[in-house]
């Protein structure tokens, strides 16, 4: 068996690198991500008493390409929203939102801000604030904003930033002047007379009609933007023309108009230069799209998740806590049974056998067993909590999403599999004080083999598991963490029988000679386990990735090989194979973790296609239902069922007759907008298999399809 410290190093390693990265905070002024640097600022040019007028304001840096949304996010996007806790007396405006620019997006347009922007608010000192010993005033903001390149990713910060009574923040005037420059100013006041400006609608087209803009202006194109969304089509092309002081322009109006507002607010702009105008709002709206077809198309995740990720979607609030620790329990005790965990049970077999004249010593191996199960899944849990709380959008079975920790336990059960095959022991190449360590802590070495079953089995979702996991992510920590205990008691239970219950323990088989061909033929599960893990990475990072794997595992077994070896052969061979081992992971490690080349994604000849977000709306709104299989490499239960009940010809022939969307959701690599789709459904890892139809809520399969199942599913779209 492998000896326990080699265990322990290699699984920390895993856990370590599955962490990722994640979003820092820095102090309570600053939230930082990998897409969006996220700071408080303030700015008291005349101190803080009643009277005076205070700004505060957040600053989004964004990363390249990435971009937030303006008050009108456009065809789809949110804007930030503040939340403010201010002291009595201290009462916040509305967000001063400086001009945005055109995002184009394939067909649709958002409108929103790239590179770093400033989001002013005023903060009016009233006669009733009372000021501390200090005069300080201490502005707390709980801020969510929606950052988005290709995909969108929901994102959140908790902010407090005390405002000295005397003006030390002159420092961030610069930032706050240029924001208020970038404010559009009011039409009127240009002119200093009352506008007669409208807007008419006409048929499907909106005819806006502009006066008393500044004289500079007259000839020049400008930019469009309105405040009230979901009114016009915003990506069409529009005209526009000068008659005189007076400019008109026709935009035509969304199929999918959800409001007939009888004042459009209107922000022009020319040369960096905004104007903004209150258009009257003049003739008859045409009837008002029905509901299905609304846009944008991503809203209704979107919204659900802008708390960061961890709303659960309408199916899940029915369950309850003892449903889901009932749930955890159940699929914990389903775990043994998937084909991912095996291997482990196999070792665990032959370490029960080996001890069964002990009753004592089996005994407390099967309580170490379990608290290392136990022990582990809330580890995972707590990591997995930390990590979204941190602005991660991180799903169970997130440490194989990362191609290192892929690569990582790749080894591991390389190392076991040749010491079940007999290559090796680890007695014979350590130290006796080290190599005479399992003997001498039984207890650790089966605490450890629990370690590693969770290891193997954390990426597998057993049936009653998805809604509990789902479930545990919306509860307060304590709770959450109880379903992962959960889970690991229902594992290890079957164990705790054969270990506590003499009528389970005389079903085992009686120690022989039997064990030793027992223990070399339990290696193969163990290979089979290393090419399972082979062909994860090569879907995660191409099939250079998977090569580079292999190279180095075959160094790594002759490393082993080498250290069996006696005398000065061992010595020679030893240092040429470690030597070729490091040069070869200096090497390959690029190719293991880099992504693979960007390749177009199109219908496979089954007719699936690749999962996006705003996709399952769009096909909706053309009156097809849509099925989508969130599914990943490294998921074995989702290889199952792929290859098996969705390969059905029955199960085909009915999806094509109802002209079914087949949408693929892959998780192999960890996908924020993947998971945040997760997340609206209730669940929080894979499988999950979902039929969406117009004007219905979604229909969520068992994590393990029957044929009948998903026949009866298709029948009622």
């Amino acid at each position: 068996m492998p000896a326990p410290f080699l265990s322990a190093l290699l699984l920390a390693a895993s856990f370590v690198l599955s962490g990722g990265a994640l979003a820092q905070g820095s102090g309570k002024t600053v939230v930082t991500s990998e897409r969006v640097r996220a700071e408080l600022m303030a700015h008291a040019p005349e101190g803080i008493a009643p009277g005076k007028q205070v700004w505060v304001g957040l600053q989004l840096a964004h990363q390249p390409h990435w971009h937030t949304y303006w008050k009108n996010s456009g065809d789809s996007g949110l804007p930030t929203q503040m939340q403010w806790t201010l002291p009595m007396g201290v009462v916040a405006g509305d967000i001063a939102w400086p001009l945005p620019k055109k995002i184009p997006i394939g067909n649709l347009a958002n409108y929103g801000y790239e590179g770093t922007v400033l989001l002013p608010v005023p903060l009016t000192i009233t006669p009733d604030f009372k000021p501390g010993l200090l005069g300080d005033v201490e502005v707390k903001l709980k801020a969510q904003w929606l950052v988005c390149k290709q995909e969108c990713i929901p994102e959140e910060g908790d902010f407090t930033l005390k405002i000295p009574a005397r003006s030390t923040t002159a420092l961030n005037g610069p930032a706050f002047q240029a924001a208020l420059a970038a404010q559009p100013r009011p039409v009127a006041h240009v002119q200093g007379i009352t506008t007669d400006s409208v807007a008419r609608v006409a048929g499907n087209v909106l005819e806006l009609s502009v006066q008393d803009l500044p004289i500079a202006l007259r000839g020049k194109p400008l930019e469009f933007f309105p405040e009230t969304a979901e009114v016009i089509e915003t990506a069409a092309k529009w005209t526009q023309e000068w008659k005189g002081a007076v400019w008109n322009a026709k935009v035509p109006l969304s199929a999918q108009r959800s409001g007939s507002p009888t004042l459009m607010p209107v922000v022009l702009v020319s040369d960096g230069q905004g104007y903004r105008a209150e258009l009257k709002v003049v003739g008859t709206w045409p009837a008002v799209a029905a509901a299905t077809g609304v846009s944008p198309a991503l809203e209704a995740a979107l919204k659900a998740n802008a708390g960061g990720g961890t709303a659960a979607a309408a199916p899940a609030p029915s369950l309850t806590l003892a449903a889901a620790l009932l749930g955890a329990l159940l699929g914990g005790l389903i775990l043994n049974l998937m084909p991912c965990v095996f291997p482990i049970l196999a070792i665990k077999v032959v370490g029960f056998t080996r001890h069964a004249d002990d009753r004592r010593g089996h005994r407390v191996a099967g309580l170490a067993y379990t608290a290392g199960v136990i022990a582990s899944f809330v580890a995972l849990g707590a990591l997995m909590l930390a990590l979204r709380s941190a602005g991660e959008q991180l799903g169970w079975g997130f440490q194989l999403q990362s191609p290192a920790v892929v690569a990582v336990l790749a080894a591991l059960f390389t190392l076991i599999g040749l010491n079940l095959a007999g290559l090796f022991e680890f007695g014979s190449f350590l130290p006796s004080s080290v190599a005479s360590m399992e003997a001498r802590h039984p207890v650790v070495n089966a605490f450890l083999s629990g370690v590693l079953a969770v290891a193997v089995a954390s990426p597998c979702t057993a049936p009653f598991m998805g809604a509990s996991l789902g479930f545990a992510i919306g509860l307060p920590a304590v709770e959450a963490l109880l379903v992962f205990a959960f889970i690991g008691i229902g594992m290890a239970l079957p164990y705790l029988a054969a270990s506590w219950v003499p009528a389970v323990a005389r079903l085992l088989p009686r120690p022989g000679a039997w064990m030793d061909t027992f223990r070399k033929l339990m290696a193969f599960p163990m290979f089979a386990t290393v090419a399972w893990l082979v062909w994860v990475l090569g879907q995660q990072s191409g099939i250079d990735g998977a090569g580079a794997l292999l190279v180095l595992l075959v160094a790594l077994a002759m490393v082993v090989w080498a250290l069996t070896l006696r005398g000065r052969a061992r010595t020679v061979i030893t240092a040429i194979s470690l030597v070729s081992l490091g040069l070869l992971a200096w090497a390959a490690a690029p190719s293991i973790t880099k992504l693979p080349p960007p390749q177009q994604q199109a219908a496979n000849a089954e007719g699936w296609q690749p999962w996006e977000p705003g996709r399952v709306d769009q096909i909706l709104a053309s009156g097809q239902p849509v099925f989508v299989d969130f599914t990943a490499a490294w998921c074995v239960t989702c290889q199952y069922n792929k290859k098996t009940t969705l390969a059905r010809s029955e199960v085909t022939s009915d999806l094509a007759a109802k002209k079914v969307a087949l949408l693929r959701a892959d998780w192999t690599r960890r996908d924020p907008a993947i998971t945040a789709a997760l997340a609206q459904l209730g669940r929080n890892g894979v499988p999950v298999y979902v039929f969406y139809a117009a004007g219905k809520a979604p229909v969520v399969l068992s994590e393990v399809l029957s044929v009948d199942e998903v026949r009866s599913a298709i029948a009622k779209l």
